[in-house]
């Protein structure tokens, strides 16, 4: 299961969570951010050869491109002890959490970028 970069539970939706009017963010501006966030990744890697995307970084563009601030490495260390996770969802997480920085138009990952990207790591705790 480590190699896949995010895991999440979806639980059963409820009728009247079918039936709201609730006023989620339109599919359009969500394409938009996805779109402009695979504009910055292309834009990142034009030089880098044959990669175009987070999820393709080497562990040397995973150095260049995800470095993260005291807080985000603590966070980071803290989740990978805690829930014994592996090298490979250590790297996995930090691309991740590059690629919703990316999506919220931020320059460096931040330490929310970090926790949001821990928490699609649900299979790799022990839940199941």
């Amino acid at each position: 299961m480590d190699r896949i970069d995010i895991h999440v539970e979806v639980p059963a939706m409820e009728l009247k969570d079918l039936t709201g009017n609730s006023a989620e963010e339109p599919s359009g501006s969500i394409r938009e951010r996805v779109t402009h966030a695979r504009f910055i990744q292309l834009k990142r890697f034009g030089e880098e050869g044959k990669v175009t995307c987070n999820a393709r970084m080497t562990t040397r563009l995973l150095r260049k491109y995800c470095v993260l601030d005291a807080d985000s490495m603590e966070l980071l260390k803290q989740a990978i002890t805690n829930l014994n996770l592996s090298a490979r969802a250590y790297d996995r997480i930090q691309k991740v959490a590059r690629t919703i920085a990316d999506l919220a138009g931020a320059r460096r990952i931040q330490v929310d970028h970090l926790a949001e990207a821990v928490q699609y790591r649900a299979l790799d705790r022990s839940l199941w």
